[in-house]
């Protein structure tokens, strides 16, 4: 029977290359995907960092179980009524059109990071912790390139992250960084360091968590020092809905994805099944940028590890010292579903998943950065995959289509077939004149290979290709 092969896939080629390493040392799926998500940490600083959240989802090989692990941000005030001081507000120009964010210290929600991969490597990791976290130490001592992809995503988001200390990060001398420029945080390698050592505790319960409440509560924020020791990860319900004969399994994220997948057509065939597809995909919801980023893991024991975190915009909020940005996540209108409540975790698009065959073997594990557009751009990728015979890379590559509203936004070279039966269905469609990250950024490994998003210069790579 034909298994998925070792491979890991992610949006920059350092991150690719963690994972790989930790597995060439026999690490376990769940070891790379920290590691690559620590190197995210590093390299991706443009979409993710220690101090924001995410989402694990993890499939045993052995038990055929799956598990989704929440740790997301979660909203501060469990110390009292301190009173939050006006965030910043800022335009961030994305498809040509001002879209409104909040940063500052009055955005920053309790980061999850450090305690969700501290989780997932205590639960299913093989090598020492110290070892898993060596890579990102290691590039942050040297920084990493910038690739072009991230340059492009910068300059969208650049009101954010070129604000405050990171404008010295991000644009140098009042030039935002390009494409193979050095992206380099001081400081970052000390934290790393101080990771590997002792552990994610150091940032809930030691010197770092008073360093983040002092600078927290100095730029007008409110979380405090119960805020950080009461944060716990969480197991969450594993949604399941069927697709072509196979099972995919995923958290129940904000623009519930798997209820969507279990809403496709029955009549998959193209070019006809593109109407239903985009019924299904009909999202009233504002669309938003999100600096978001995947890892998707496969080990040689058939395990699969997915990863995805974020930041948001990012706060422009920085531990000093340590080149940390903390999550932007109260600012982010979109997320604010319901009731503020201190402790509560906050909602959220991500959506890392698996793919499980008839047999219950796996098929193809995979995430998605894009906000609003990780849903479409999981969809997409495993029709191409599960429905169309597509590898993973021609899956992940292919033009896609977002639905907003009454209006369908279609990539450039996207089946003109089925934008003619968009159109004859009633449907009204943009045509972009490019690929572009708006559409997501898939990482995924499959039986038909491994591929990271080229919209966001991601890298696929097999253990043994």
């Amino acid at each position: 029977m034909t298994s998925v092969a070792a491979g890991v896939a992610a949006s920059h080629p350092a991150t690719t290359r963690t994972g790989i390493r930790i597995l060439e040392a026999g690490g376990s799926a769940a070891d790379a995907a920290v590691a690559s998500v620590l190197a995210c940490c590093v390299a991706e600083t443009v979409y993710t960092g220690l101090g924001g959240g995410g989402f694990a989802t993890y499939f045993d090989a052995a038990t055929g179980e799956v598990t989704c692990l929440d740790f997301f941000v979660a909203v501060p005030g469990l110390d009292g009524d301190r009173k939050a001081e006006p965030m910043v507000t800022i335009d961030v120009f994305f498809g040509g059109l001002p879209q409104a964010y909040s940063i500052g210290g009055a955005s920053v929600a309790v980061p999850g990071v450090p305690a969700g991969l501290g989780e997932v490597h205590r639960r299913w990791g093989r090598l020492p912790w110290r070892d898993v976290v060596a890579p990102a130490a290691g590039l942050a001592r040297t920084g990493v390139l910038l690739p072009a992809a991230h340059a492009r995503s910068l300059a969208s988001c650049a009101p954010a992250l070129a604000w405050g200390e990171g404008a010295a990060l991000y644009q140098p001398g009042g030039r935002l960084l390009q494409g193979d420029e050095l992206l380099f945080h001081p400081g970052l390698a000390t934290a790393m360091d101080v990771l590997a050592t002792d552990g994610p505790e150091i940032f809930y319960t030691g010197p770092y968590a008073a360093l983040l409440v002092d600078t927290v509560q100095a730029a007008g924020g409110t979380i405090g020092p119960a805020d950080l020791a009461g944060y716990r990860v969480e197991s969450t319900v594993v949604d399941c809905a069927m697709l072509a004969g196979h099972r995919v399994l995923a958290r129940h994220d904000l623009n519930r994805t798997v209820d969507t997948i279990g809403a496709l057509p029955a009549d998959l065939s193209r070019p006809g099944r593109a109407p239903g597809v985009a019924s299904a995909l009909r999202n009233t919801g504002a669309q938003r940028v999100g600096d978001t980023t995947n890892v998707s893991v496969v080990d040689a024991d058939g395990n699969a590890c997915v990863i995805t975190t974020t930041l948001g915009l990012g706060a422009g909020i920085w531990l000093p010292g340590l080149g940390i940005n903390l999550n932007s996540m109260l600012g982010e209108g979109e997320l604010l579903t319901e009731e503020l409540v201190p402790g509560r975790r906050m909602a959220s698009y991500m959506c890392p998943l698996v793919v499980v065959g008839p047999t219950g073997d796996l098929v193809v594990a995979a995430g998605s950065a894009g906000a609003s557009r990780i849903r479409t751009a999981l969809v997409d990728t495993l029709l191409g995959v599960l429905v169309d015979g597509l590898s993973v890379p021609e899956a992940v590559g292919r033009p896609r289509f977002h639905v907003v509203e009454e209006t369908v936004h279609a990539e450039a070279g996207y089946a003109p077939a089925e934008l003619a039966e968009l159109r004859g269905a009633g449907w009204q469609v943009v045509q972009w004149p490019d690929a572009n990250h708006y559409f997501g950024g898939v990482s995924a490994v499959g039986l038909a290979g491994a591929a990271g998003d080229p919209r966001r210069g991601g890298v696929g790579l097999l253990l043994h290709p």
